[in-house]
């Protein structure tokens, strides 16, 4: 059976090849330490976990659920959004629920792109923006973001080339996997370009919370909502990866046209979930903050780490991830990976693997414990 034109030039996803190759290793007893996959390992607070036991519980909560997701979690959406980014959202009409934003990109995709539209990309960028936007048929064009520009667009640039064919401009700030902040005057600027070349942005605002003092949305400034339409997620923020929860907001036109196409994808989201969900996006400061040491002290270990490999790296990035640049003997973060892999059993993730601009760099999660750091340096300082 041949496989739909719409899969040429999709490959694998790294990751699935390379937890493969990890795999193998363990079975040869290495015991490989995997510092690439941000994949939080702490749970959620016990509040939230109690509330998805009792409602489980129930014998009225197993039914379809509206495609719109429940009144509770749209509103503790909203709450949410009014609190940490001062972001007024009508629970009703402007925010969308989603089985994880992963989804949410796609369905964006499929919503507005018709065959041979173009699509802004960044250089380096999360895979999944360039794999949906092929899927969905459009073009992507890369826009490079650059060390010495602080990993922010280049408008000027942008602005100089043929946009006739441009739809869609993802964005992603904080920015994975370079770690860089938001910027109130490179959104203020992104949206003045997004206005005057009839574009729009999609923001994909997973890390706004961890190891970053001002949580910032692109829908907090003037004039977004007709611009920019924005996912979030309760992944990194409240560490619930796995139990695939996220959220689309924007304007309301923008929220009925992607429901047209998600409604007819999926039947709606188990409903304790969604009331445990609701429960996780109304823990108090505290929660974010006593999650915030501990990466605090996990990146510290990791910056020793990066010492030890004579990497440079900015102490200033947010998210739960450092980028580093790799030193001089190398060509590629792909030949430092490879190598830390096969002589210390330490994988971590070559920067090349977000795009071309990434190829001189290495990305290290902070998803693991302490002691697993201690060890991976360790292993690394014996093996050099």
């Amino acid at each position: 059976m041949k496989t739909s034109k719409r899969l040429e030039g999709i490959g694998e996803y790294y990751f699935s090849q390379k937890l493969r190759e990890i795999e193998a290793l363990n079975a040869q007893g290495r015991n490989v330490i995997n510092l690439g996959i941000g994949s939080p390992d702490l749970p959620p607070h016990p509040e939230v976990i109690k509330v998805l036991q009792e409602a489980s519980a129930r014998p009225d909560t197993h039914a379809y659920q509206s495609y719109k997701g429940s009144p509770v979690l749209r509103k503790a959406m909203s709450d949410w959004y009014r609190r940490h980014y001062n972001v007024e959202l009508n629970p009703d009409t402007e925010i969308l629920p989603l089985i994880g934003s992963k989804e949410g990109i796609m369905h964006i995709c499929m919503t507005y792109l018709e065959p041979g539209d173009e699509v802004l990309v960044p250089n380096p960028g999360y895979p999944t923006y360039r794999s949906a936007v092929q899927l969905a048929g459009g073009r992507c064009v890369d826009y490079l973001l650059l060390e010495e520009n602080d990993y922010y667009p280049d408008l000027h640039e942008l602005a100089s080339r043929d946009l006739s064919k441009v739809k869609l401009l993802f964005v992603n700030y904080p920015h994975m996997p370079t770690g860089q902040p938001a910027s109130r005057a490179s959104f203020e600027q992104l949206i003045a370009f997004a206005a005057a070349h009839d574009i729009l942005i999609v923001h994909d605002n997973p890390y706004s919370f961890i190891l970053n003092d001002e949580p910032q949305s692109l829908l907090g400034l003037p004039g977004a909502k007709e611009q920019v339409i924005e996912l979030n997620s309760l992944s990194k923020s409240h560490n619930m990866a796995g139990w695939r929860i996220g959220m689309l907001c924007g304007g309301a036109d923008r929220i009925n046209e992607v429901l047209r196409f998600k409604s007819n994808m999926d039947s709606g989201m188990f409903l304790p979930l969604q009331l445990a969900a609701a429960r996780a996006l109304e823990l108090g400061d505290e929660w974010q903050q006593e999650l915030n040491a501990v990466y605090r002290e996990r990146r510290e270990k990791v910056f020793d780490l990066l010492r030890q490999l004579d990497c440079t790296f900015s102490q200033s990035q947010t998210g739960m991830f450092v980028w580093a640049s790799i030193p001089p003997q190398y060509q590629t973060g792909f030949q430092l990976s490879d190598e830390i892999l096969q002589r210390a059993a330490v994988f971590i993730t070559p920067g090349g693997i977000f795009g071309s601009a990434g190829d001189a760099y290495i990305r290290v999660s902070l998803c693991a414990p302490v002691q697993r750091f201690e060890e991976a340096l360790n292993r690394i300082s014996h093996a050099q």
